[in-house]
């Protein structure tokens, strides 16, 4: 049998990054985000349920360095200059704190941060829609979807953070990232 582990909290944070390496653009986006410090390890898509979405500001005084840290990120890099590049991760909580809900990841290259952003929080809520029964026509607006949940009163919040970037006009590496953090 394996480590258990449910996490109580989360918070959303998002950064920005260049350096002449794409590697250290990634570090320098960690940073920016204020999770470098941490060993980050990616999980899929279910949020726990009871799991309080907490300020970034919390979250951080949570965190120490060298800690192993559960995330659902989003990044993306380009070095190519004057590209648009995002990344984004959306979260639907339900109604019922009880049960679990859905958080997703997108990276886009000529979104707005405001469009990856939305695409994220969208794909989110379509996907706990589908679980709890959420009559809706996938191919409506997104506007007209939100509606739907709000009036099922199955999705009570749906949030999203996004950070998007020009790429360098001299072509160093510019790098995003979003991210839903886990803590404790």
């Amino acid at each position: 049998m394996g480590i258990s582990y449910t996490p109580s909290k989360i918070f959303l944070t998002k950064g920005v990054g260049k350096h002449r390496e794409r590697l250290a653009s990634f570090e320098m986006a960690l940073r920016h985000a204020g999770i470098a410090q941490c060993n980050l390890v990616r999980v899929t898509s279910i949020l726990p349920g009871n799991c309080k979405l907490i300020s970034r500001e919390e979250g951080q005084k949570l965190l120490t360095p060298g800690q192993v840290v559960f995330c659902v990120i989003s990044d993306n890099a380009t070095n190519e200059p004057h590209r648009l590049i995002a990344a984004s991760v959306g979260v639907s909580i339900p109604n019922d704190p009880a049960k679990y809900g859905y958080l997703s990841e997108h990276h886009s290259f000529g979104e707005t941060e405001e469009k990856a952003g939305d695409y994220a929080e969208d794909l989110a809520a379509s996907m706990l829609a589908t679980v709890l029964g959420v009559d809706f026509d996938p191919n409506t607006s997104y506007d007209e979807r939100k509606e739907v949940w709000r009036l099922s009163q199955e999705i009570v919040v749906t949030r999203n953070v996004a950070q998007s970037a020009i790429g360098d006009k001299d072509g160093l590496w510019t790098s995003v990232v979003a991210g839903a953090i886990f803590a404790d």
